[in-house]
């Protein structure tokens, strides 16, 4: 088991996120991270594997499900996170200001036609040879 592997205030950090997650999808998450941090070169799926040591005992492809098919929602993992930063860096009488930009993130709707199409304007594009 991942969990065995990781130390054991890193266990306890992680045990903030148990909530967001199924009992074998915190697995797989657990070991993601852990390799996540013994590999930080390698950010990819199959980097954190080797980084757990767990990329000729599990298949990749349950790290790849995790972020394509698990059941679980980034704004969950978004709130769980937030929470431990205000409970654990923060004194408990002080200010927190939050800059939120939603504005990468996809919205689809039935109702809205081209609600789907998303549109960075703050991305710069690359200048072809052929020119544009």
């Amino acid at each position: 088991m991942p969990m065995a592997t990781i130390p054991g205030s890193f266990a306890d950090l992680l045990a903030g996120f148990r909530g967001c997650f199924t009992t074998p999808t915190f697995t797989t998450f657990t070991a993601l991270c852990g390799g996540l941090l013994a590999q930080p070169g390698l950010g990819t799926v199959t980097g954190m594997l080797a980084g757990a040591r767990l990329a000729g005992r599990w298949h990749h492809a349950r790290a790849h499900r995790f972020f394509s098919h698990a059941r679980w929602r980034v704004d969950h993992v978004g709130l769980a996170l937030a929470d431990l930063i205000v409970t654990h860096l923060l004194d408990a009488d002080s200010p927190i200001l939050l800059a939120v930009d939603d504005s990468l993130f996809h919205r689809a709707s039935r109702r809205l036609p081209l609600a789907a199409f998303h549109h960075d304007p703050t991305v710069r594009f690359p200048r072809f040879p052929g020119g544009f």
